[in-house]
């Protein structure tokens, strides 16, 4: 089925109108309601592909699935909160980065070098703790991402090991940051502009020392953020030169920004809403999605976030960007409505210009389906 976001929002009338036009398309069948996607060229075939859960789906046409692996399936989720591509073996082919809330574990999931076998599982940390979701950022600096897992209430990054040729050697080397107290909600960004990436949680940011590896890392208790989303965004959106957090409330509603306020040499923080009246921003991204050189929110809400037991959980779901003018946010809406209808933005979206026409496009995964909103630009 395929929709433009003009049409959908008209159809089913949302106040926004927004000024680019998207196809929707759904990927796979009712069978593929995994929470989690990404975008990569699985097969080096020099077309992109969609990977989700238990398939990757051959581009352009994303039409053709090939089988993954089996994703166990426990109390409505499928143990599988990321999937994101890396060549870990060094082989040349992007193998899958992904972790489970009930297995408790990060793993690795083979290539076979583009074939259509299965594909082997390879475990990272089988100790870590209930995965809500993984992130992958930059910590130690040195132009390589580490996997970053929001899991056993601890922050802990692991580094691929690499041979002399900086290809991957399959094997992982873990650094415990904090080894407890920090809650659901997890970021990662410069906050004191030092020039070196600090760690987010709910109740306050952990400052990188020098020596990220082998440093100690500065806890500073300076907010309350809830059950935080998954990331909470390092920003600067007042152009002030600081950076502020924009956060999301997974399992409750409302969507904020907290402004980093300097005052003789004494930081504190000014909570501003974005959106107060939606609930379950789990997931969001930073990108330019109008090409306007300036970087838009991009987020939805995640269905069923707790099976039904949240604040919202039965109102219509949907996905977003917001523009940012200022500090004051304006909401574009791109797809809103009923589940049977409508996509979310999962616990693990993607955004990339999948049919490389210059606009960045959006992979909307969830329990309602999996969704590919291809952006065509401006309305004309």
């Amino acid at each position: 089925m395929i929709l433009s976001a003009v049409l959908a929002s008209c159809v089913l009338q949302c106040a926004e109108v927004t000024p680019l036009k998207f196809e929707r398309t759904r990927i796979g069948d009712a069978k593929v309601i995994y929470e989690a996607a990404s975008v990569c060229d699985v097969n080096n075939d020099g077309a992109l592909d969609i990977v989700s859960g238990e398939y990757w789906f051959e581009g352009p046409e994303f039409t053709t699935a090939h089988k993954i692996c089996d994703v166990a399936y426990q109390s409505e989720y499928h143990d599988d909160f990321c999937d994101y591509p890396m060549d870990v073996n060094g082989d040349g082919y992007v193998d899958i980065v992904t972790g489970g809330w009930f297995c408790a574990r990060l793993a690795w999931r083979e290539n076979p070098k583009g074939g259509t076998g299965l594909w082997k599982t390879h475990v990272i940390d089988d100790a870590c703790g209930n995965v809500e979701t993984v992130r992958f950022w930059d910590v130690d600096g040195d132009g390589h991402v580490e996997i970053v897992p929001n899991a056993g209430g601890r922050v802990a990054y692991y580094t691929l090991v690499r041979d002399a040729e900086g290809k991957g050697a399959g094997k992982f080397a873990k650094h415990v940051v904090k080894p407890d107290g920090c809650g659901h909600g997890l970021g990662f960004g410069d906050v004191n502009g030092d020039g070196r990436g600090d760690f987010i949680i709910p109740d306050g940011w952990i400052e990188a020392p020098e020596d990220r590896a082998k440093g100690a890392w500065i806890f500073h208790p300076e907010f309350k953020l809830g059950a935080a989303s998954v990331p909470i965004l390092v920003h600067d959106v007042n152009d002030d030169g600081r950076a502020d957090l924009i956060v999301g409330q997974a399992h409750n509603f409302g969507l904020d920004w907290y402004e980093q306020v300097l005052k003789d040499g004494v930081r504190s923080w000014v909570k501003h809403s974005i959106d107060p009246t939606r609930s379950q921003y789990h997931d969001m991204a930073l990108a330019d999605i109008d090409n306007d050189g300036r970087l838009e929110l991009i987020t939805g809400q995640r269905y069923r976030a707790h099976n039904g037991n949240d604040p919202g959980e039965r109102d219509p779901i949907g996905l977003y960007y917001f523009k940012n003018k200022g500090g004051l946010w304006e909401r574009v809406t791109l797809d809103y409505g009923p589940a049977t209808h409508a996509s979310g933005a999962g616990i693990y979206f993607w955004v990339a210009d999948v049919d490389g026409n210059g606009w960045l496009d959006i992979v909307a995964p969830g329990k309602e389906g999996l969704y590919l909103f291809k952006n065509m630009g401006p309305v004309k």
